[in-house]
């Protein structure tokens, strides 16, 4: 682990494993998450050859937590500066639901800048939350119900979000594992992002996307319904759908062996 001063006062953790790969790719995390949930991608991209960089998002993790900075420019201007360090002449770019949302507004506000293929897994776009013209999403409602929620008990809404986050059943120990890691930040930055992740619209982003773009969803995903994907697969030219019949929100683990082997496929092309 190492830090990267991405503004003047705030620094953020990246993590570079096996820097000597032939093929890089860059990991963006979900919301309230850290880059330890795709541990189980971490384990085996290496062994196929990849470089894989991953962040803790600011607020989160091992992060600097300031107090402004949520919005999905300055989220995207931060991933901006991680990539101009790295320093290779391009890479793939991955973002797991909110990290998805990041990924989509740094490629159209960063003009796609080192990118060469782009992985939307359960991404939160373009839209979060319901609106008349844009299908899919939760309801208004629903997302405030949350936000609400996490002003006053940030460890149940945090709980009572995660039981619509898988659709095969896991293990007490991996629950508890992986409930740790929503907890990573402090209040304030979980409440902020998901402040975000309402707001939010991503559509005028979607056709500024060149680059092949795989878009990983589950078709039972509560969180994210698939009418999202569907979107984005319209909205993106050169994109390509994988669903995955069993898997919900945790597109990354509930299939696992499935997802990995499609998902290191897609990232060499």
């Amino acid at each position: 682990m190492f830090y990267v001063n991405v503004e003047r006062g705030v620094k953020l953790a990246v993590y570079d494993l096996n820097p000597t790969g032939k093929n890089t790719v860059f990991l963006i995390h979900g919301w309230p998450l850290n880059h330890r949930m795709f541990e189980y991608q971490l384990e085996l991209l290496p062994k196929l050859g990849f470089r894989c960089v991953s962040v803790d998002l600011r607020g989160f993790g091992n992060s600097d937590a300031p107090w402004s900075g949520y919005d999905y420019d300055r989220l995207a201007d931060d991933i901006y500066e991680i990539i101009r360090m790295i320093g290779v002449p391009e890479m793939a770019l991955a973002g797991f639901s909110m990290g998805g949302a990041i990924a989509i507004r740094y490629m159209a506000r960063h003009r796609e800048y080192k990118i060469s293929r782009l992985a939307l897994l359960s991404a939160a776009a373009p839209c979060f939350i319901r609106r008349e013209d844009c299908p899919g999403g939760l309801p208004i409602e629903q997302v405030n119900a949350l936000i609400a929620q996490i002003c006053r008990n940030r460890p149940q809404a945090i709980y009572d979000f995660g039981q619509n986050f898988f659709a095969q059943p896991v293990t007490p120990p991996f629950g508890e594992w992986f409930r740790s890691i929503t907890l990573s930040g402090p209040g304030y930055s979980t409440l902020k992002t998901a402040e975000t992740l309402r707001d939010a619209d991503l559509r005028s982003d979607l056709g500024r996307i060149s680059v092949p773009t795989g878009i990983f969803y589950g078709t039972l995903d509560k969180i994210c319904p698939k009418e999202l994907p569907l979107t984005l697969n319209r909205g993106i030219r050169n994109s390509k759908l994988y669903p995955f019949q069993k898997s919900g929100h945790a597109v990354f683990y509930d299939e696992l062996e499935k997802f990995n082997q499609d998902f290191s496929n897609f990232l060499v092309g």
